[in-house]
């Protein structure tokens, strides 16, 4: 059994919590937390699971780490605190876990990385024998594997396009959603999730793995933004009222230019209510779907919906990008220590989990 530290229970570490759980090559050995509030909690309480896990929640850092945890799953936020996730990540690896995060976006491209994002990881891995696997939470998979597999099933690729497409109002991250997406606030306010090059910083590692597997040199990386008003005020259950007139809906691309023309492009769909910017891209339920579209001959069109938290998509989304890193750890753990990206990392068969419910609850 590999001891695996689940660290931070929001959306990803609930999900996080419940796929070491269930995995069988895996010990949720602790559980990491900030807030004072779920210091003491059964790892199953804050991880919206029935029974106990015997594993209480704690804000002791080091005496987590000095008991010289295998695997580090990192779910806390690095939005709005990279320079703090990377210094977590670090202090983990430094310690010799193999730690999975989705993080710190610029480390999805590892070679592309900017140095002051690399640089600390690779003297950690040389000082504690650590290794780190990030990928993405709108999902990776989506933005990479998957889109890749579809790619071998034609004789002819055009383009590929990775879409998410997602109804925000039931999703339970407020300040995320307000402030860092915008919804809801004035047409002029400026999210910093849509700020010029910040597309490009978060998805841009996902466009150029892409083509570094496909094997195309890409141009340039292009973005475009577009902005939607409410017409209406609306009300979500989970985040109150969004005022008619502010922000109702965002699209967005990331562009990967070949030959002067996107052939590579993640793009982002996200509305706070159905009803905003309706002749754009809609899920099949109006919830929320990954899709990815392969244009070529033939053309290929595969819509991903995952539900998990009594039926939340965004759950359910959260839930497969966590599943990729967990059950990522003991490939890993086979592994030399490292820095690895999505295309090192194979995704394998659920072996050993099937019709088997998590393992430690009482």
């Amino acid at each position: 059994m590999i001891p695996t530290v689940v660290w931070g229970t929001g959306n990803v570490g609930r999900a996080a919590i419940r796929a070491v759980d269930a995995h069988p090559a895996l010990e949720l050995t602790a559980v990491l937390v900030s807030n004072p509030a779920k210091v003491g909690r059964d790892a199953a309480e804050l991880a919206d699971m029935e029974g106990t896990l015997g594993v209480p929640a704690t804000d002791d850092i080091d005496a987590v780490l000095a008991a010289g945890p295998k695997a580090v799953v990192y779910a806390a936020s690095g939005d709005i605190r990279p320079d703090d996730a990377l210094a977590d990540i670090c202090r983990a690896i430094r310690a010799g876990a193999i730690v999975v995060s989705p993080a710190l976006y610029p480390l999805y491209d590892p070679r592309n990385a900017p140095e002051e994002f690399r640089d600390p990881v690779l003297a950690a891995i040389a000082e504690g024998g650590g290794s780190l696997f990030v990928s993405g939470v709108d999902p990776g998979w989506g933005n990479d594997i998957l889109p890749l597999l579809m790619s071998g099933l034609g004789s002819v690729v055009d383009a590929v396009r990775c879409q998410e497409i997602f109804d925000y109002s039931t999703y339970d991250q407020e300040d995320s959603v307000r402030n860092l997406v915008g919804m809801g606030q004035p047409m002029d306010y400026g999210p910093p999730m849509l700020w010029p090059d910040m597309p490009t910083l978060v998805w841009g590692g996902q466009v150029r793995l892409m083509a570094r597997a496909l094997g195309v040199e890409l141009d340039e990386i292009r973005e475009t933004v577009e902005r939607r008003p409410l017409e209406s005020t609306v009300s979500t259950s989970t985040m109150g009222d969004f005022e008619a007139g502010t922000q109702g809906a965002v699209r967005f691309e990331v562009q990967g230019i070949v030959g002067g023309e996107p052939r590579i492009v993640v793009e982002h769909v996200t509305r706070i209510h159905p009803t905003c910017a309706t002749d754009w891209p809609m899920p099949p339920d109006g919830a929320g779907a990954h899709r990815v579209i392969i244009e070529g001959r033939p053309h290929i069109e595969v819509t991903v919906e995952a539900t998990d938290e009594g039926g939340n998509r965004a759950a359910g989304g959260n839930a497969t990008a966590v599943g990729r890193l967990v059950n990522a750890i003991d490939w890993l753990a086979e592994a030399e220590p490292g820095l690895y990206d999505a295309l090192d990392v194979p995704l394998r068969p659920a072996v050993g989990k099937l019709g088997k419910a998590g393992r430690k609850q009482q």
